[in-house]
């Protein structure tokens, strides 16, 4: 009984050790990649800093 529940638990400890691996090369292998930023945002943000600045003076 007690090198049956060994044999289960080794292979469920395994199963999840081979699954971890698997998932963290799937990872490391992901291309990731940003969105471009929106000019009207881009200028927005410049204009609101421009804005600011020009009523701290």
């Amino acid at each position: 009984m007690f090198t049956t529940i060994m044999i289960i638990s080794v292979i469920i400890v395994l199963v999840v050790l081979l699954l971890a691996v698997v998932t963290t090369s799937r990872a490391y292998t992901y291309n990731h990649t940003i969105d471009p930023e929106a000019p009207e945002e881009t200028t927005s943000v410049k204009e609101t800093d421009r804005n600011k600045k020009d009523s701290q003076d």
